[in-house]
């Protein structure tokens, strides 16, 4: 049952604008690299200058089918691009070069998580190929804006959602889902502070059993952050116009995230508005079946299909299957992990590791899992050197701190170089064990008193003196018997 905000239900359906990671824009050969100086990077082509023609890049094709099998839509074999008419600065054509009837990726859906632990499957609408505008730079100009054309003409993948979503947290779940697939499937690099990855929300309320409301596009959104408390804040203006008498119109508002406002951008158009017709100069594009095949046979184990098999292959639970599935990148370090280690019976240290010390690591140095300065290989010798008991779980944040810093040193190199080799002889262990109970003979009335706590401390005692090299288990053991 959707969950309801002062008797209001939420509506909310999402565009998705993700840039495809191709060298050249999708109908002439200039580069999309960033960050180069402004207008050196769009063509004649790009200008729509009299006598260029636009050519289709086909592997923008390829990557819109890519992701259409993703999300297990319908590949359209016939489609169709057409002219979406508009006046604005940064559109130097006039017209945008679009899909309307026929879009390359039919209806499809995806799964999410939300944080209760349930999933909820959203629909895709389509997701269609056009070429992205140029930029408007308002900030180094005063009274002034300025125009960088290099960005027009670069691929873009627009994704459109059902309004299936009943909040911030189920919208948010899905643009994560969205961001990690697309990533995923080496189709774009989701980089939302460049504008590879951005958001337009669309937002409305109604009264539970009601025909939807009227929505307002929340526009150009590229932060998960963001997302979340625009649509909050959009929700509350529009109950407070409803139940204040007013009435919703229908259009596209920006999100302030300094005054946290929405406020309005212009009267939101419709399809008509823009007057689509087929583009003259660009022929219908027709995909094979035997294409679309070769495709799918190239796709890579999909995020769900590999949260299912780290649930059964490496028995995790399906919380640490999906914190192991957010990037590909950290999925395929586990399983690094997990096969230097010593394989999958001891995939759970390794998952903890990975998730644990190893993620807190690279978040405290603010570094991607790429820029790592340990490898899978190296995390997992200490893995296994804490399953063989050369070491205990202590002294491995130990190694591992050690490892962090130094130029590529093995696990074995580090205990060995720095005497770290955790103490199994059952003797020596029971040797300190005496000793410590003799000069702490005070705990040792208090545990025969029945203060469990005390026998904490007499373990906590024994490890100091052994410097942390003593078996914890052994300690615990031992030291059990010689009390009783």
């Amino acid at each position: 049952m959707a969950k309801l905000i002062d008797g209001w239900e939420i509506v909310i359906g999402l565009e998705i604008h993700t840039q495809l990671n191709t060298h050249s824009k999708i109908f002439s050969g200039s580069s999309t690299e960033f960050g180069a100086d402004p207008n050196t990077q769009a063509s004649l082509v790009d200008l729509a200058l009299p006598g260029v023609l636009p050519v289709l890049n086909k592997v923008v094709v390829d990557k819109a089918i890519r992701f259409g099998l993703g999300v297990d839509a319908t590949i359209d074999r016939a489609s169709v691009f057409a002219r979406k008419n508009y006046f604005y600065p940064d559109s130097p054509k006039g017209y945008q070069i679009s899909q309307m009837d026929n879009p390359i990726v039919g209806p499809g859906h995806i799964d999410i998580y939300l944080e209760d632990g349930s999933t909820k499957r959203v629909g895709i609408t389509r997701a269609h190929l056009e070429e992205d505008a140029g930029k408007s730079l308002h900030e180094d100009f005063e009274g002034q804006t300025g125009i960088d054309l290099n960005r027009a003409g670069t691929p873009l993948l627009e994704i459109v959602s059902e309004p299936d979503m009943r909040s911030s947290e189920e919208a948010v779940a899905y643009v994560r889902a969205i961001h990690t697939l697309v990533r995923w499937l080496g189709i774009s690099d989701g980089n939302m502070a460049e504008g590879s990855f951005r958001c337009d929300c669309n937002v409305s309320i109604r009264k539970p059993g009601d025909e939807f409301g009227t929505r307002c596009e929340l526009k150009n959104i590229n932060s998960f952050k963001f997302i979340e408390k625009a649509i909050d804040v959009e929700i509350e203006r529009q109950i407070d116009v409803l139940e204040s008498g007013g009435k919703i119109t229908q259009e596209t508002r920006l999100f302030d995230a300094n005054k946290l406002e929405t406020r309005s951008m212009r009267s939101k158009e419709e399809a008509n508005d823009y007057r689509y017709f087929p583009d003259p100069d660009l022929l219908p594009v027709h995909i094979s079946q035997e294409h679309i095949d070769r495709i799918q046979a190239e796709l890579p184990e999909l995020p769900q299909a590999r949260r299912d098999r780290f649930t059964t292959e490496y028995q995790l639970t399906p919380y640490d299957a999906r914190v192991l599935t957010l990037s590909r990148e950290i999925s395929d370090f586990f399983e690094e992990v997990v096969s230097a280690s010593g394989g999958a019976a001891h995939a759970k240290i390794a998952a903890n590791w990975v998730m644990g010390e190893f993620s807190a690591a690279l978040n405290k140095a603010g570094l991607e899992i790429t820029e790592s300065p340990i490898t899978a290989s190296q995390l997992g010798g200490v893995v296994a050197r804490i399953i063989d008991n050369t070491i205990s779980g202590k002294i491995a944040k130990q190694v591992f701190g050690l490892m962090w810093d130094s130029q590529g040193a093995s696990a074995d190199q580090i205990i060995a170089d720095h005497g770290l080799k955790q103490e199994t002889d059952t003797g020596a262990i029971e040797a300190i064990i005496k000793d410590v109970l003799a000069n702490n003979e005070k705990m040792v009335e208090e545990y025969k008193a029945g203060k469990e706590k005390a026998f904490n401390g007499l373990v906590g005692q024994v490890m100091k003196a052994s410097r942390g090299k003593a078996n914890p288990a052994q300690v615990n053991q031992l030291l059990k018997q010689l009390l009783d």
